[in-house]
Parts: structure tokens; sequence; C-alpha cells
């Protein structure tokens, strides 16, 4: 194993043992508002340290990096509707959903609108998120230790869920709290480590981004083919044959063969080939993305069809998805009251903004450094690759990729943290025997706990890994079509149902869980049709807000008698003296074995 490979495993291990023995320190929790709310005891600082921590994951660390490598400006759009979505949530939900002193998304549909049928549809769309933004964690996880080890992706992806799921089961809020704070601060100096060390190394090059020409291989490369890709040729191109062979164009390709592919042209590689170029050669890019790197520069610069309307898709679920995400939301439950939970969200945004300007840096620099990613298909590992391509495989390349092969696992443990535990207190309330939620004990919640681990821990063996950016997006899309207008209009309009809002929640849920199940199938479509299946809120949110009003138009007299009452304590200060928090029976202390 080389030093670079030996750097990167100790300091996952390191971080791996830091999380767990922060976690199992932090508190033992030993109620239920203990592990599910860290009895709303947590400071705006604190908590916007772990909110930040949380939301910050595989598909901000790596994916947004891979993104702005290969799509230049058009993949800002990611960190844009990631930060945005934060600003949405301050202005209209986080306060009001902390005086509604409910412990969950399904806590908060049944007590605004008093349907238990509502409260399981909430429940059902409560794992689907949690399970599908939890799968691409998982995924990262592996792949950072098959980058840096070349071990198997699955060892990596199995630590990472077991690592998880004993951090949850034993500490519950509380611990996670001070476990996703100390990830954050970790993830941004591994960012911030590596991106001084590049921006040093890169304006020493002389080399510049705005030029009407493509990024070239500095050395001889050869690249190994991953996943199957479709390239296109910017100049007349030699292209040796690796040892392994490889299959282009759908003919086998023997090993040592010479390929000439002419300017313009395009050409299939499948996976598990490797294909050498010489030093100079300009680098082929995917179809469609663009190949200079002053078109790199420019907004639409792609030729897919259909751009503006992936954008706006994409901003609409970014944008509204984060007012639905259940870890996200859980984190304001644990404030002490609704003002502390609009300063944690003020502190987030500048929280984020700064992690995100770190990541656009590195993908930025990483088509200068990585251009054979590009290649490759594996765009996702260029923050993980930049220290060895800056500073060589030495010993500072080692350390330096060490870092960031511990910002990245923080990252994944962080991240699937908080969804585990949104996870488990679904199934812990709503799922399993004894069901009640005021009657929920921690036995029930460390049971939930590995059970709700379990699914994307299978899946994340099995599925087809897809982009983390790309893929944690699909998740934003049913948030945004489901939690976002139940939150919105719950909170905001006394009108809502709850006859409307199983309509809103089953109508965009359907619509974008089904666009969802389509790309995990694999099926690609043309056209504008292939486009909505790959960003569906654009179709799935508006069609869940009007279902939603629609509806609860037409069975108005079924409105809650209690309504005014109770918008009245989401919205009144808390000076007032309406706010109070859900009582608790049986939120006596219990064996905490």
């Amino acid at each position: 194993m080389s030093a670079t490979a030996v750097a990167a495993l100790t300091a996952i291990l390191l971080v791996a043992v830091a999380s767990t023995v922060i976690g199992t320190m932090g508190h033992r929790a030993r109620r239920t508002s203990d592990f599910l709310v860290a009895s709303r005891t947590v400071g705006p600082l604190a908590n916007a340290g772990a909110i930040s921590g949380e939301y910050l994951s595989a598909a901000s660390f790596l994916g947004v990096a891979g993104l702005v490598l290969r799509e230049g400006v058009d993949g800002l759009w990611f960190p844009v509707g990631y930060t945005a979505g934060y600003l949405a949530l301050l202005l209209f939900v986080a306060a009001p959903l902390r005086r509604s002193g409910a412990f969950t998304v399904p806590d908060f549909a049944e007590l605004r609108l008093r349907s238990r049928g509502l409260r399981t549809l909430c429940s059902v769309f409560v794992l689907v998120i949690g399970w599908l933004y939890l799968l691409p964690q998982l995924q990262a996880a592996g792949l950072t230790v098959h980058i840096v080890t070349g071990l198997p992706i699955w060892i990596g992806a199995l630590a990472a869920g077991l690592i998880v799921v004993s951090t949850v089961m034993f500490g519950g809020m509380r611990s996670v709290t001070f476990v996703q704070a100390f990830q954050y601060w970790l993830k941004l100096t591994a960012l911030a480590i590596p991106a001084i060390v590049a921006v040093i190394f890169f304006f020493g090059s002389g080399h510049t981004f705005d030029r009407p020409a493509p990024p070239q291989f500095a050395e001889l490369t050869t690249v190994q083919i991953t996943a199957g890709v479709e390239l296109e040729v910017p100049s007349d191109t030699v292209v040796t044959v690796g040892p392994d062979g490889a299959t282009v164009d759908g003919a086998a390709a023997d090993p040592g063969s010479v390929l000439r592919w002419p300017a313009g042209t395009t050409h299939r590689v499948e996976p598990d080939g490797d294909l050498v170029f010489e030093a100079g050669t300009d680098v082929p890019v995917p179809v469609g993305k663009p190949a200079t790197d002053d078109r790199w520069l420019s907004p639409l610069a792609g030729s897919g069809d259909h751009q503006l309307v992936a954008i706006y898709s994409l901003i609409l679920a970014t944008f509204l998805g984060t007012m639905g995400l259940p870890h996200v939301l859980g984190r304001f439950y644990s404030n002490p009251d609704g003002r502390a939970a609009r300063r944690s969200a003020v502190i987030v945004l500048a929280m984020l903004g700064a992690f995100f300007l770190l990541v656009t840096l590195l993908g930025a620099l990483s088509r200068f450094y990585t251009p054979q990613l590009l290649v490759s298909g594996q765009t996702d590992a260029a923050v993980l690759l930049l220290p060895t391509a800056v500073l060589g495989s030495g010993a500072a390349g080692a350390v330096l990729g060490g870092v960031v092969a511990a910002g990245a696992w923080a990252a994944f443990l962080a991240t699937a943290s908080g969804l585990l535990l949104s996870l488990a207190s679904v199934l812990a309330s709503d799922v399993l025997p004894g069901r009640a939620v005021a009657d929920l004990r921690i036995a029930a919640l460390r049971l939930a706990t590995p059970l709700a681990g379990a699914v994307p821990i299978v899946l994340a063996l099995f599925v087809t890994q897809l982009d983390f950016a790309e893929s944690v997006a699909l998740a934003f899309a049913v948030a945004a079509s489901t939690f976002c207008p139940l939150l919105v209009l719950g909170i905001w309009w006394r009108g809502l149902t709850a006859r409307g809002a199983i309509a809103g929640i089953l109508v965009g849920g359907v619509l974008a869980a089904g666009a969802v199940a389509v790309g995990l199938a694999g099926v690609v479509g043309e056209g504008l049709p292939g486009v909505l299946l790959h960003r569906p809120a654009i179709v799935s949110v508006p069609a869940a807000y009007l279902s939603m009003i629609v509806v609860s138009l037409a069975t108005r007299k079924s409105r809650p008698a209690n309504t005014d009452a109770l918008l009245l304590r989401l919205h009144a200060p808390e000076r007032l003296g309406l706010f109070r928090d859900r009582v608790e029976r049986n939120d006596d202390p219990v064996d905490a074995s």
C-alpha cells in the first residue's frame, strides 16, 4: 500500500474513532426528548455548526466540485440552490415550526390537521426521502476508501453505515449534535488547506482558464474507465489502449493498439478498460459538456436540449427542497425557542457560504490538475485526487490527501447521522408496535436505528452509483414536492385541510418519486420528457401546491376547529406566553441500558 493510501486510511480511521468517541461521551440519552431533540437545549451557535455539518453532505463535499469540473458555470446552480434554500427556510418555516412543539414532520402534520392518515403518509415519505438521501452518502464513503486506498467500494460503504448506526443508537440528538459540529469544522479545514496550497501553485504556473482551448494532459496519462462514457473529441487525438484493453464504439480493442480520433467526433467507451494519452494531448470531454475553457466559463455552454428548463427545475428543487428535508427540520426542534431557531438559520447561511466558496474553487482548479476525470467519468473524485496532483505522491501530497479524505468521511458521517436519527424516530413512532408518540421509549428508538440503517446500507452495495450531487438533487425534488407545500401552507394558510394535504403530497410525491425510480432503473428519456424525468420539480412542485389548494377549498368544511388558535401559537412571539412545548407522558428517566 502506498504512502498516500496509508495516510488517507489513517486519517479516515481517526475521524471514525473521534466521531464515535465524541458521540458516546456527549450525552447518554435517557428520555425521548433527549434522543430526538436534545431536550430542546441546543443554543444557536452550536446548532448552526451541527446543521452545517449535517447539511453539507457527499453531494456538497465531492459532488459540487465534480460538477464544476465538468459543467463549469452551470454547475454553480447546485451550491446556490442549497444555500438559498436555507434563506427560504429562515423566512417561512424555522421559527413557526419550532413553536409548534412537535418532534418530527409527521408530528407537525397531525398536530396541525388532526389526521392520523396524513401522519402515516408523511411517515412514508420521510422514509423515502431519508433512504434516497442516505444512499449517495454511503456510496461516497465507499468511493473515497476505494480512491485513496484501492480497497473495494463495499468496504467503505459498510463501514460508514455501521459507524453511523452505532453513534445514533447510543447517543441520540445531543451526541449527534456534538459530532456534527466537530465534523463541520473538520470539513472546512480539509477544504481550506488544499485550496490555499493549490491556489499558490496555480498562480505560480502562469495558467489561465480564459482561453479558447480545452484542458490538456500535462504528462503521459493512463485513464481507467470506471463508468461508461461518451466522449467528444475537441481536436485530432491519438489514443493508445492500455494493458487492460478497452471496448470503444462497441468493438473490443486489444492492449497496445492505437486509435485515431478525428476532431469533432464522438466515441463511446465502456467501463473496465484503460486508455493512454500522450503529454500535451487535448482532453476529450463528455458529450454535451463545454470543451474549451472559455466556454466552460460561460453560462448555458453545453449542447444539451432544454437547458433552461433543467436549470429552473433544479433551482426549484434545491430552493424549496431544503424546507422539506426531515433531518434538517429536526434540527430546529432542538432549539430552545423560535427566536433561537431563526438565529441558528442566519448563522448557517454564513457557514454554508464559506464552505461552498472553497468547494467551487477546488472544482475549478481540478480542471487544470485532474482533467483525466473528464474521461474516466469519476468527476466526483476531483477533491480527493487534487492534493497528489498538485504536490505529487511524496510525503506532502500524502499528508494533504489524508486531510481531504478525513474531511470527506466527516461529510458522509455527519449527514448520515442526522438522516438516520430522523428515520429512526419515524419508525419508532409510526411503524413499530406500541407506537403512540407520547409513549416512545428509548428501547424502541434504539431498535429502530439499525432497522432504519439496514435499507440504505444494502442498497449502497447493489444499486448503480449516480453522480452524488445529481442523486441528492432527486431527494430534494421529492422533499420540495411533498413536505415543502405541507409546511408552507400549513403554517401560512388557515384554509388547508387534511384531505387537501393528503392529495397534494400524493400528487407531488408520486410525480417526483416516480421520476426518481425511473432514473434509478437506468431509463434515459429523450428531449423534454427526458429532462423532466431527470429534473421533475418544475412539474411536481406546482402540481402539489395546486392539488393542496384546490382540494382544501373543496373540503373547507373539514378544517379543524382549533386552526386559528394553533396558527396564533405558531406566529406569536414567545414573550406573549402562547408558546409551549409538547408535553410527553412517560418521559420519565428510564434504564439507559
